[in-house]
């Protein structure tokens, strides 16, 4: 029915050009995508990452934003089939009280039921975000900028809705988040959300004691508002009711947040050897945007994918979990949100798969729970500024590098510079070269300098040796130089 309202709203703004809208029966070719497969670079191809495999279990620190569908931005049953082969551990829903809750004291969860069953079937562990208000209760609004509530009849009534949600979902939820960007919203202080985690939380905590509870879900990492609550807490001795601080991360350089990321988490731990921090949901258009994050920039497919990498390689680097934000295009009541790894019409079905959602698929295989981040040290002979990250295995051995360009906000271009470099003190055998975008795999023999071996294990530390490349090409996105053993080719 909802579609074919639609189509006839649709209709009647298009009828005086003498045609009506029909959906497209099949998917649109990926242009963007053939394009950066073609022009990659000049190493020789010796495979392509494969992703057949189901085993998300292995991509925990991994998510994808599902959110929206409590509000009808999207409708999961169209795009659920691009859930599973993404390769993410984990999916982030939000749980739309009013949408439950459409008549006082009675709930209905058949709505969120498909859905949370529906991702869990994709191989999937869903999260769930407890954030908006209900107008039964209160004129806080039921999205975005939403206030908080500060009387006790609609406390009662939140409580008593969350008991409800947790209960019903039992171990299918093992971790909730409470609210969403507060800081957004003028209204919202710090005394108001500290409060409302608390009743939050301990509702949780007696429902499903194993519960992991995320707290706060900032707009940004927003060290004043977050220390707020936080003093609060340890006044009222509630810290251990929360086990991490959430935020949101929305830089045109991702690589700009770094330093407040770092400082944001120094901060949060500083409370409690036993808090940590949360990247809970950061994209970046494939359009210009004049009513969402990083809007008035003009955004497109290549930089998107490039973004999207970038973020998840700081996050990666600070080994803090990372939620790319988000599985589809969201159709606001304002504007079709462009966000999407994935690209849908205004009738929320799918038209294809954007450069990003192979970025992500492509850098959940490589960057799996099973590789670490370390600091890796180089020196290059290059103008931009270049970000290295060290990967081992979970037995402390160096199997790869990963580097970038990070000096820029990410641009369009497909070109890749030759850069000379030395990585310190890493010395990896059998190493080949990885595009995460395309996710083609190349050999590196060309570009590894022979004839230097002895003096670089003299160098290096440890007798690890230096690594010496000439004509590595980079570009102002993630590549990796890893192991080849480490991959699993098509």
């Amino acid at each position: 029915m909802k579609k074919i309202l639609m189509t006839l709203l649709f209709s009647a703004f298009v009828a005086p050009m003498a045609f009506a809208y029909v959906a497209p029966k099949t998917k649109h070719p990926e242009p963007i995508y053939n394009k950066i497969k073609v022009h990659c670079t000049q190493l020789s191809k010796i495979g392509q990452i494969d992703v057949s495999d189901a085993d998300n279990n292995t991509r925990i620190r991994w998510s994808v934003g599902t959110e929206g569908l409590d509000r009808n931005y999207a409708t999961f049953s169209e795009y659920k089939e691009y859930l599973g082969p993404l390769g993410v551990g984990r999916a982030r829903l939000q749980s739309g009280w009013a949408r439950c809750e459409q008549k006082k004291g009675v709930y209905d969860f058949k709505w969120l039921d498909e859905i949370v069953d529906g991702v869990i079937a994709q191989g999937v562990k869903p999260w769930l975000s407890l954030s908006y208000g209900n107008p039964l209760y209160c004129n806080g609004g039921i999205s975005l900028k939403s206030a908080i509530w500060s009387d006790e009849p609609t406390m009662k009534a939140w409580r008593n809705y969350v008991r409800a949600t947790v209960r019903h979902y039992g171990d299918k939820v093992m971790t909730y988040e409470v609210w969403n960007e507060p800081d957004g919203q003028k209204a919202n202080t710090p005394e108001l959300l500290a409060e409302l985690v608390i009743n939050t939380a301990e509702v949780i905590r007696e429902e499903n004691p194993k519960a992991t509870i995320l707290a706060l879900g900032l707009a940004s990492p927003n060290i004043n508002f977050a220390k707020g609550v936080l003093d609060i807490l340890k006044e009222r001795n509630k810290l251990h009711l929360i086990d991490k601080v959430s935020f949101h991360a929305y830089y045109p350089n991702p690589d700009n947040s770094t330093s407040s990321i770092i400082a944001f988490r120094n901060m949060v731990r500083s409370y409690s050897k036993d808090l940590d921090v949360v990247q809970g949901e950061s994209g970046c258009p494939s359009t210009y945007e004049f009513g969402s994050a990083m809007k008035y920039n003009e955004w497109d497919e290549y930089k998107q994918a490039k973004w999207d990498l970038r973020r998840m390689a700081n996050d990666f680097a600070m080994n803090i979990p990372s939620s790319i934000f988000s599985l589809v295009d969201l159709q606001y009541p304002y504007m079709q949100q462009s966000f999407g790894l994935v690209r849908v019409n205004l009738m929320h079905e799918p038209q294809y798969k954007r450069p990003s959602y192979y970025a992500v698929q492509h850098f959940t295989r490589l960057l799996h729970d099973g590789i670490q981040p370390f600091e890796l040290k180089h020196t290059a002979f290059h103008n931009r500024e270049i970000q290295s990250v060290g990967l081992a295995n979970k037995s402390g051995e160096v199997v790869g590098a990963m580097l970038w360009f990070s000096d820029l906000v990410p641009t369009n271009t497909l070109d890749k510079d030759n850069v000379s470099i030395i990585l310190h003190n890493f010395a990896v055998e059998d190493m080949v070269y990885v595009e995460p975008i395309t996710g083609f795999v190349h050999d590196l023999s060309s570009v590894i300098t022979r004839g230097a071996n002895e003096v670089d294990i003299a160098e290096g530390a440890n007798g690890a040796g230096n690594l010496r490349c000439a004509g590595l090409p980079l570009w102002d996105a993630p590549i990796l130089l890893i192991k080849r053993s480490e991959l699993k080719l098509q």
